[in-house]
């Protein structure tokens, strides 16, 4: 049982570095793009931000299979994962994001789902502009409240 508190601890601390990296691109690729007539970078902009979400729900789905036990399924899964994430599990965990960094986060995974169905020259440059000016202070949250449960799960390890 340690040995995979201390598994979970060290994926998601490696997970990290990397939605830190993605979302640090995102920044730069938005710049260019906001001086820029290029449509590709938009839509690098876009992909970045799907990989921002989609790193933190690889997170969370780890969180739910080794941690809690318990993944959700059907068709509202990921909206249902964002949830169980912010929730206590009684005899189990604390939660591991606040309710605040939660709504936040539910924009991106609206967003995520939004890339992954339609068009890029559909995409909404100005719905993107407003996640990626919310990307520092949110990835600066984010990074705060996984990091207190790295410090949880190493605490149970021991």
């Amino acid at each position: 049982m340690k040995e995979r508190y201390r598994a979970v601890a060290g994926r998601i601390r490696q997970e990290l570095k990397e939605i830190d990296q993605v979302a640090n691109r995102t920044l730069l690729i938005w710049k260019k793009a906001a001086v820029s007539n290029d449509d590709y970078y938009i839509d690098a902009t876009a992909l970045n931000l799907h990989g921002f979400y989609a790193g933190l729900e690889r997170i969370f789905e780890l969180i739910a299979d080794a941690i809690d036990q318990s993944k959700p399924s059907g068709i509202h899964w990921h909206q249902e994962l964002l949830r169980q994430m912010a929730a206590e599990i009684a005899n189990t965990r604390p939660p591991v994001i606040s309710v605040v960094v939660r709504d936040k986060l539910n924009n991106y995974r609206g967003f995520r789902h939004v890339v992954r169905n339609v068009y890029t020259y559909h995409l909404d440059p100005q719905q993107m502009d407003v996640l990626v000016k919310q990307l520092p202070a949110l990835l600066s949250d984010i990074s705060q409240e996984l990091n207190a449960f790295v410090s949880f799960l190493e605490q149970l390890s021991q």
